[in-house]
């Protein structure tokens, strides 16, 4: 568990605009805080998921949030809401295809503060 004062440390090092936003935002909401301390973690450590593995992993109906980049590789079957910090352009075609929601990270707790009903794929 990293506290609130390395996740600022670590924040300094960060140039990506959006990703310093959302790990900002993400710091400030404790429900969220798990995410602040993925995203900020070094870029050897950053997540990359792919359909497939979602596919696997979710069930009809849930909220998946992915603490990186969800890629392409394999289908995704089921109608789920899709969260991520990115999105490869193949994959956000493939999740629209599956009739399913996709958001980024920021969006999300814009929308759901409290993080009910999310499940974090790491």
């Amino acid at each position: 568990m990293k506290s609130k004062t390395l996740i600022e440390e670590q924040l300094k090092k960060k140039e990506n605009p959006n990703l310093v936003e959302t790990i900002i935002v993400s710091k400030k909401n404790k429900n969220w805080l798990e995410i602040a301390q993925i995203l900020s973690s070094p870029r050897k450590n950053k997540i990359s998921i792919n359909l497939e593995m979602i596919d696997k992993e979710a069930k009809t109906g849930e909220t998946i949030v992915v603490p990186g980049k969800v890629l392409s590789q394999g289908e995704l079957n089921k109608k789920i809401k899709l969260i991520a910090f990115d999105f490869s352009e193949k994959a956000k075609e493939k999740v629209l295809k599956s009739d399913s929601e996709i958001l980024t990270i920021l969006e999300e707790i814009k929308k759901n503060p409290e993080a009910k009903n999310v499940k974090i794929l790491k």
